[in-house]
Formats: C-alpha cells, sequence, structure tokens
C-alpha cells in the first residue's frame, strides 16, 4: 500500500558505536525519503566517529575503525543532512527510542538546529509489537514473506522497515495509512524529551520521569530545590534533555 503523506517522511537507520544514546556515536546512516508523490530517494553514508569503534558494536555490523578514517565527521555532514530532513516526518524500527535520541544528540553537538517539535514519528517497531510481538527479521519475514540476509547493514534494515510499514498498512484494516495517526498509534507514550526523562501529565504538564521526583512538576521542582536543575545539567543526561529542562526553567521564570 502506497503510503497517504501529507508531507514527505524519512525512513532512517544507524550504525553505531555502542547503545548509550548520551555517549555513543554515528558509524553509518541510512535515510530513505518518501515524497508525497512516491518518489523515493536513497542516502547512505558512513561517518567517523571521532572514537574507537568496540568490537562488540563491529560484531554487529561490521564497520571498523580502519573502514570509517577516512570518512567525514558528522559535524562535517550535519549542515547537508539537516537540508535533507527539513520539513519531514520520520519513521524506523526502535527509532523512538535509540535512533532519533542518537541522531538529535548529534546535531546538538554540531551546533546545528534542526526541528523536531512539529514533527510526526512513526515507530514501525511500536506497531509490529503491539499487533505481532516479533523482531525485524521476523517481521519482514511474517509481512513480506522474504529474508533480510543483509540484517544489521543500515540500508537493508531501512528499506525493510520501509517495505514493513507499507504491508503493515495492507494487513490491517484499522490501520489508518496517516502518519499522524501512525505517530499517535506507533508511540509508547508522551515524552517532553526522546530519552523519556521528561514527561507529560493528564494536564499536559511536564514531570519527571525517574528519580526520587518521578510524577513531580518539573518547574516546581526547580523552584524549591534548583540544586536538582544543576545536578542534571552536570549530571551524565542527553544534550537534549538538558535542553528541554532549561526551557522549562527559563519558561517558569518569565511567568513569575
Amino acid at each position: 500500500m502506497k503510503l497517504n503523506l501529507k508531507r514527505p517522511i524519512v525512513f532512517f537507520d544507524l550504525e553505531t558505536t555502542g547503545v548509550d544514546t548520551a555517549r555513543d556515536r554515528i558509524v553509518e546512516i541510512s535515510m530513505i525519503k518518501v515524497m508525497p508523490d512516491g518518489e523515493e530517494i536513497v542516502k547512505t553514508r558512513r561517518i567517523n566517529p571521532g572514537m574507537h569503534i568496540p568490537e562488540e558494536a563491529t560484531a554487529i555490523h561490521g564497520i571498523t575503525d580502519e573502514d570509517v578514517k577516512d570518512e567525514p565527521t558528522f559535524a562535517q555532514i550535519a549542515k547537508s543532512l539537516e537540508q535533507f530532513v527539513r520539513g519531514c516526518d520520520f519513521g524506523g524500527f526502535n527509532s523512538n527510542r535509540f535512533d532519533l535520541p542518537v541522531l538529535v544528540e548529534e546535531f546538538l553537538r554540531a551546533g546545528v538546529d534542526v526541528d523536531f517539535k512539529r514533527r510526526r514519528f512513526v515507530d514501525v517497531q511500536n506497531i509490529f509489537h503491539k499487533k505481532e510481538q516479533r523482531t525485524l527479521v521476523a517481521a519482514y519475514k511474517f509481512y513480506c514473506d522474504k529474508d533480510l540476509d543483509d540484517a544489521h547493514s543500515a540500508q537493508a534494515d531501512t528499506m525493510a522497515t520501509y517495505e514493513v510499514l507499507k504491508a503493515q498498512l495492507d494487513r490491517y484494516d484499522d490501520l489508518e495509512n496517516d502518519i499522524d495517526k501512525l505517530a499517535e498509534f506507533s508511540s509508547r507514550g508522551e515524552a517532553a524529551d526522546y530519552a523519556g526523562r521528561i514527561l507529560y501529565n493528564e494536564k499536559g504538564e511536564e514531570v519527571f520521569g525517574f528519580g526520587k521526583y518521578k510524577g513531580r512538576s518539573v518547574a516546581e521542582v526547580f523552584r524549591i530545590e534548583p540544586s536538582y536543575y544543576a545536578w542534571m545539567m552536570n549530571g551524565d543526561f542527553p544534550l537534549y534533555t538538558k535542553k528541554v529542562i532549561t526551557e522549562i526553567r527559563m519558561r517558569d521564570k518569565l511567568q513569575k
């Protein structure tokens, strides 16, 4: 089934140095930009992460330090990448919990401002898990009746994800071919940041999703314990989480 698009959507997959969204770096990125008229633009490239690629990561995706030593850093391609994804929604497999947070961190480190707030994010894995409870390899076999022979190649995984979503739309009559509805269905819950540290409560207020103040208003906690803000800013939290709590703190000060 062809996707019903109001604006372009970029399906993407990352290969990285590890699984820590705050610390690890991208070593390969593949994107398929699907236009409303159905045109598909594929871009894949390797990236020098500026750090050693652990052997455990190489064992999964096969990319070594030698493979990327002459490749550009993310900072060197960030501006052109921002232009490619500008105005697009996003789709991926486990992207809401991993790929998207990692991509956001890389853009922030490069000092390139990307407006993610008005974009929609369709996580095909979440749709799959709600419907069938399987992995990407199994999803590809289940929905498309194909074997994913080149799993953990960024381009192969990206193309498989795109094909799986189209097959999901064909299979499930109650799954609406609308990016807003797909993003809503595939989301695991409303979060103000991509790491799930800051959530929204039923009133739409930002609250902590972790720690001793879990469920408490972020603005309220920062008012009564300013040191908690300083602790988070100096702690090992994703850059985007720090950006979000700073915006909350500044907004609360202006409202006084």
